[in-house]
């Protein structure tokens, strides 16, 4: 959630914010909705108030004379009125936390500004993208693919993006899990195996509601939500408290399945890996103290940057535009791994700030040495998504013979050297 602070004293900060973004939201109907709500408020704390004063007075006087008969019937009044008021207040609040909860989070100032993914930057590259592979070749076009990711059997028993991982690709699936888990412990962070179902409360904490509803699973008569990410229960854990500052920062690593309807996709785009309905992933949260978040922000990308170094694959990192980041993060960065076969980025990799915006929305706090409270920072990163890293170590390590090798940081979980039936 915005600061307020900021929305009452510099309403055009934040109506630049939201043109940038190129988000749905009115700034004015929001500001009219919080004087609205500050003077339901005012009125019910009068009311209240008042009320108590005629109360103190009532019981100083003596029972049954004609004053005390007055404050009773005073009190009465007031009362009723206090009933009424109170209801308008709840009306009133209603739609002014629907109002708050429409403005996007605000843009850091190094973001680019620009309206839509071709004012993304390149921060930096790393390995030879390009160069050519003379067996590589589209992932879904291998033939022993069908042999380690059924889509046709998944498609049966569930729908369209939901396959069957088996023999060497559930192996490797689980090796890659193995390999991203022992990489976050190495570094700090925590282990935690989340719930993989969350209340409307959680979503709204992070920022997926009301923003994403079209892009989650949900259940209709227990009114849960599978999760899009790790990033949704675990950024909640500390939801509502208050942590000590010398705790920050807390880190946690959790891997999870993912799930995300992806309506509207279609394409190229979301042949074979390229987009899952279902997928595993590997996140890291962080929540941090505000004067550091962003040395947090660039140590985070560092540590997935490594994990896509340490598979050998070339990659870049994007720094994302104002009109491609999310309604939550006030920056990010995408890494994105070269596919040889596809001849194509993608992206297994998004690090974000969202500074105070979800914690705000989640009331997780820290009590500072002075004893003052104030929202923790948090971030998070995919440390990794599993389906297009694995599309891009098939394709980019096709041999002559057809198998594809595996990198030496997976084998001792693969168990191989090789993944894939030769030619036959």
């Amino acid at each position: 959630m915005i600061d307020l602070k900021i929305l009452r004293d510099h309403p055009e900060r934040v109506r630049e914010a939201v043109g940038q973004k190129g988000a749905d939201c009115d700034v004015d109907a929001v500001l009219e909705a919080d004087r609205t709500r500050r003077a339901a408020l005012r009125e019910v704390e009068d009311l209240r108030s008042r009320r108590k004063a005629a109360n103190a007075e009532m019981a100083a006087l003596p029972k049954g004379s004609p004053e005390f008969r007055g404050k009773v019937g005073e009190m009465k009044r007031l009362s009723a009125e206090l009933k009424e008021k109170e209801a308008g207040l709840r009306t009133v609040e209603t739609a002014w936390e629907e109002a708050i909860l429409s403005i996007p989070n605000l843009p850091h100032e190094s973001v680019p500004v620009a309206p839509d993914p071709s004012g993304n930057r390149v921060h930096s590259t790393w390995g030879e993208a390009g160069t050519d592979n003379p067996y590589a070749r589209p992932h879904y076009d291998i033939p022993w693919l069908e042999d380690v990711v059924d889509f046709r059997r998944g498609g049966k028993v569930t729908g369209a993006g939901f396959p069957f991982y088996r023999g060497d690709g559930a192996r490797m699936v689980r090796a890659l899990v193995q390999f991203f888990l022992s990489e976050a412990a190495a570094r700090g962070y925590e282990e935690m195996y989340p719930p993989l179902l969350v209340n409307e409360a959680s979503a709204t904490a992070t920022g997926q509601l009301p923003d994403k509803e079209g892009q989650m699973y949900q259940t209709v008569e227990d009114s849960l939500y599978t999760i899009p990410t790790a990033e949704v229960p675990v950024t909640n854990f500390y939801r509502d408290e208050i942590l000590p500052e010398a705790s920050l920062p807390l880190k946690v690593c959790a891997y999870t399945p993912c799930f995300r309807r992806e309506a509207g996709s279609y394409g190229k785009e979301v042949r074979g890996l390229n987009r899952m309905h279902q997928f595993d992933k590997v996140e890291l949260v962080k929540w941090v103290h505000p004067s550091r978040s962003y040395e947090e922000l660039e140590s985070l990308r560092d540590e997935a940057e490594a994990l896509v170094r340490q598979l050998g694959l070339p990659y870049r990192v994007l720094l994302m535009c104002t009109g491609d980041l999310g309604f939550t993060q006030a920056k990010k960065y995408d890494i994105e791994v070269w596919a040889a076969g596809q001849q194509r980025w993608l992206e297994v990799s998004s690090c974000s700030n969202f500074e105070a915006f979800q914690a705000r929305r989640a009331g997780t706090r820290f009590r500072d040495r002075d004893g003052g409270v104030e929202p923790v920072h948090t971030l998070n990163g995919s440390a990794l998504a599993v389906p297009r890293i694995l599309a891009a170590l098939i394709e980019n390590n096709l041999q002559a013979d057809g198998t594809a090798t595996v990198p030496e940081v997976i084998r001792p979980w693969f168990g191989k050297a090789v993944m894939g039936t030769p030619n036959r």
